[in-house]
């Protein structure tokens, strides 16, 4: 199968590259930088193509031949929808490593078109979500009449350059639940409670984290919220920004705050990646009140985005799935999270 890593020179996206080819395959590498791409190109000793997302023309020249994009360009808010496009006309596999609620709503409003196509797409298939989203099909499973799912994670894996770029867009539109099957926009830090996310209790605030859109798609329980543990300085400046949301959101004031990002943000060291672990949680519960909690301690998000990444390519170059708009443990099942180094087992109590 011929497969592509769009966005391989960026942050993520080279690890994940540089994993490739340790593991004998050989992605074509694309993206906007011809420089950049060429001079990694030639180092791994890939193919290279440069090109960008904004000709429909030139987009559809760029995947002659390819069968599976791995699209690794954020902001996916900007990126993603022409290169699912794309990938629909080419009839080509699209994943990607959105963490981001709008760009999973639109690839689940491309099922029909996906069908047709016969092709995969399936958004999210790094930390964000593979982790929480097994979390979250394992406990329906567990509880099958849950009518509310809150999921967590306690992760101190820093920030690459694309991922505080996706961070700051965040911060201007706010908060995001799911409440009786609909996504609502909230207050930043809408709910705050306490959890023990593997490593201790502690406070934490509900974030608008991928899924809202995800879990709901992959167990339809109607009552979502996903939590990060955060200090009571750190929850009351999130609501107080509140009260200035309106000027977070204002072009100049996010290309301000991006451009310095891309000056500044270079990313956790290997050395850094090493370190960290990740403990993520779970908790359904039914009209009854019964409940059930679900844990299990993962590798650092870039090192689990990196695996987790490269097993759904691996899964979709061994297998033929129908075509349609999939969540990670809707395709390659629950499971996902258990077999990606790193992680422990998942223990629901």
């Amino acid at each position: 199968m011929n497969w592509m890593i769009y966005g391989a020179n960026g942050y993520t996206g080279e690890l994940i590259a540089r994993e490739a080819v340790k593991r004998g395959q050989t992605p074509i590498l694309a993206g906007r930088n011809a420089d950049k791409l060429a001079a990694l190109a030639r180092e791994l000793k890939l193919e290279s193509r440069a090109f960008g997302l904004d000709d429909a023309g030139q987009l559809a020249k760029g995947l002659q031949g390819i069968e599976l994009v791995l699209h690794c360009a954020g902001p996916f808010s900007a990126t993603s929808a022409p290169m699912i496009e794309a990938c629909l006309q080419a009839k080509a596999h699209y994943l990607d490593i959105t963490g981001e609620i709008s760009v999973f709503e639109h690839a689940q409003a491309q099922n029909a078109r996906a069908q047709q196509a016969g092709v995969v797409v399936c958004p999210g298939v790094g930390f964000d979500v593979i982790p929480t989203d097994c979390v979250a099909a394992s406990l329906k499973a567990a509880l099958p009449d849950a009518t509310h799912l809150v999921l967590g994670f306690d992760s101190r894996s820093g920030f690459s350059p694309g991922t505080a770029k996706t961070s700051v867009e965040g911060l201007a539109q706010g908060g995001k639940v799911r409440e009786n099957g609909k996504i609502r926009a909230v207050p930043l830090a809408y709910h705050v409670r306490k959890i023990d996310f593997g490593d201790g209790e502690k406070l934490a605030m509900t974030i608008p984290w991928g899924d809202v859109s995800t879990a709901y798609a992959s167990t339809g329980i109607p009552n979502i919220e996903v939590f990060i543990p955060g200090s009571p300085a750190m929850i009351a400046n999130a609501r107080r920004a509140n009260y200035f949301r309106w000027l977070l959101g204002l072009a100049p004031v996010q290309r301000l705050m991006k451009n310095r990002i891309a000056k500044t943000v270079k990313g956790p060291s290997e050395s850094q990646r090493a370190k960290l672990v990740t403990h993520v949680w779970g908790e359904v519960r039914n009209a009854a009140g019964v409940t059930r909690t679900a844990r299990i301690r993962v590798a650092n998000g870039y090192a689990l985005t990196v695996t987790g990444s490269l097993a759904v390519v691996d899964f979709l170059r061994e297998h033929r799935p129908a075509g349609g708009s999939y969540t990670p443990s809707k395709l390659c099942g629950a499971d996902l999270v258990q077999k990606l180094p790193g992680s422990g087992p998942l223990q629901i109590s």
